[in-house]
């Protein structure tokens, strides 16, 4: 490929709504164009990237006996009604109506039409077990599509689904693809995931993991232990911190706390270490506008995720009215009077002398002595982990949190779609069952941008050569000499028979504006012709993470290149 032929341009500047490096290198170096908020197409260097990237995920998800398939974008909405997800899938899931008055919806996730697939075929114990994939576009319409292909509206994703008879063959199986994972994150370039322990979430089941690259410009929040190989999602770790008691019992007061709403404002007015308080975070069902209330250590906050599944339905943040009976800024367990659902925060428990609302505008209790003044409540774990928080593996104060994206996720679904779904098997016996489900998914736009944005410098990305979108980046200076460009023509055509993958840049442009566009382009090798090295009877061959640079004869420069190459790859191998 010629660059001067490359559909796309590069340029310098940063682009303004830009928020991490990997979407400013990509819109800077011509790899997409954004079309609407959260969608994009791909110019040729992101599309080369992205078919690397997908036949690396084919031929792992084929040495483990996967099947390639290929599910419609569009589906009925009758079949999502068959599991029971086209009502409790929120405002994500788009329905529209096609010209039949019939209920549609675009996917984005396919356990339904994997189900649908396989239902006929899978009716017989003897067809167990098989897995079936898929690499195709899905929608989900974000509410708030960020970084480029880190968080999108429109992408491109692997999806497998595979079918079992008992749950001791799906854990065999979901082995087999936890390390089929590890293989394609190692083999894209990504030497640096960590595997988490994940909330099910939509999606449902007992167990799921997810694949992070832990990095700062990350959206999820990673919990990990200093001290032990604890690792979890903030929605699936359970919030353990020390109960200290700071301060004698007391006898409940009711005091006055004039213009005092929050946590901070009203510890500092009384005089109270934070841990002596507790606060009230409050919800509203979707489905009827109920209230909820939850009360918890005035330092913690909600995890809404652990909230949700606790509830077992759709929530948002409440609109408190003056209808409603509570007193936003001064809402307190102590007699709460009102038909509300109340729930209380393992942190709560056996704290005496908190300080909560006092259910009265601008009033709050001192001395609530939770077992004593509220009884015999029930507990439960509604907080997000904090650092420094125990581990719940090792009983240590050892947890950190770090910022990662998720790059990668596995569940065992167990019977939650082929159950509601009727897809049923004939054992030996001829006893009738519902196959054990387990899904696995890689979002291939979102693995290209994290590898840019765990691999790149200020000038721009620094490809893996397993995925980079060319080998080699051929670069002729001084174009308009006739000998210099007639040897940088013969090695591109020589390199080509060779099948290396080229791209060649003969322009007559400054060599600054030559070595920007190879920066930004990212590709692992480049062997730049120039006068200077034609005069010295060599060529110069750099690579993109600057560990090579070296000067090799014109005669010596093809194996070179290629013995280049090869060690690069050597690097990816596992």
């Amino acid at each position: 490929m010629k660059l001067d032929k490359l559909a796309g341009d590069r340029f310098k500047e940063r682009p303004s709504d830009c928020v991490i490096d990997s979407h400013a290198l990509m819109i800077r170096g011509g790899y997409m164009k954004n079309m609407a908020n959260g969608i994009y197409s791909q110019f040729p260097p992101l599309r080369r990237v992205t078919a690397k990237i997908e036949h690396i995920i084919r031929e792992e998800m084929d040495a483990i006996d996967g099947q390639e398939v290929l599910f419609p974008v569009t589906m009925p909405g009758s079949l999502w009604e068959e599991s029971g997800r086209y009502e409790s899938v929120g405002s994500e899931l788009l329905r529209f109506t096609d010209r039949n008055h019939s209920q549609m919806i675009l996917g984005m996730t396919h356990e339904e039409a994997a189900v649908h697939l396989v239902r006929e075929y899978g009716n017989s114990y003897t067809k167990y077990p098989f897995m079936i994939y898929q690499i195709q576009t899905k929608f989900r319409d974000e509410a708030r599509p960020r970084a480029g292909l880190i968080r999108v509206r429109e992408f491109t994703m692997k999806d497998a689904y595979s079918f079992h008879t008992s749950q001791e063959d799906l854990e065999k199986y979901y082995a087999k693809c936890y390390k089929a994972y590890e293989r394609i994150f190692a083999r894209a370039g990504l030497l640096d995931v960590v595997v988490v322990e994940s909330d099910s979430g939509m999606m449902g089941g007992s167990v799921s993991h997810e694949y992070m690259l832990l990095t700062p410009v990350g959206e999820d929040s990673i919990v990990l232990c200093a001290d032990c190989d604890f690792r979890a999602n903030m929605e699936a770790t359970p919030c353990i911190v020390e109960q200290e008691q700071k301060l004698a019992q007391a006898e409940v007061e009711l005091v006055d706390t004039p213009g005092k709403h929050t946590i901070e404002d009203v510890c500092e007015y009384l005089k109270l270490p934070v841990e002596h308080s507790c606060k009230a975070v409050v919800y509203q069902r979707n489905a009827d506008d109920s209230y909820i209330v939850l009360f918890l250590r005035g330092d913690l906050e909600v995890n809404e995720t652990k909230l949700t599944n606790y509830v077992g339905c759709a929530i948002h943040a409440a609109v408190i009215t003056e209808e409603c009976g509570l007193h936003a800024g001064s809402i307190g367990p102590y007699k709460l009077n009102g038909d509300y659902t109340v729930l209380y925060d393992r942190s709560l428990e056996g704290i005496h002398n908190l300080c909560c609302g006092g259910n009265v505008d601008d009033k709050h209790y001192v001395g609530l002595d939770m077992k004593r003044d509220i009884g015999d409540v029930e507990y439960g774990d509604f907080a997000k982990a904090v650092e420094g928080g125990i581990c719940p593996c090792c009983g240590k104060k050892s947890l950190r949190i770090q910022r990662g994206i998720e790059v990668g996720n596995i569940f065992q679904l167990g019977t939650k779609y082929t159950k509601p779904m009727n897809m049923e098997y004939l054992d030996k016996d001829g006893n009738k069952h519902n196959p054990i489900m387990g899904c696995y998914g890689i979002g291939v736009g979102r693995l290209a941008a994290s590898v840019c944005e765990a691999s790149h410098d200020e000038y721009g990305p620094v490809w893996p050569i397993t995925i980079a979108p060319w080998e080699v980046h051929l670069c002729c200076v001084r174009a308009d000499d006739a000998e210099c460009h007639d040897y940088a023509d013969k090695l591109y055509e020589t390199l080509q028979n060779q099948h290396v993958e080229v791209i060649y840049d003969d322009r007559n442009v400054r060599a600054g504006v030559m070595f920007s566009d190879a920066d930004l382009l990212g590709v692992p090798v480049r062997v730049v012709v120039s006068p200077r090295n034609r005069k010295n009877g060599c060529v110069e061959i750099v690579t993109r993470d600057k560990s090579v640079s070296k000067q090799v004869p014109l005669d010596e420069a093809v194996p070179a290149i290629k013995e280049c190459i090869q060690e690069l790859y050597r690097k990816y191998e596992v």
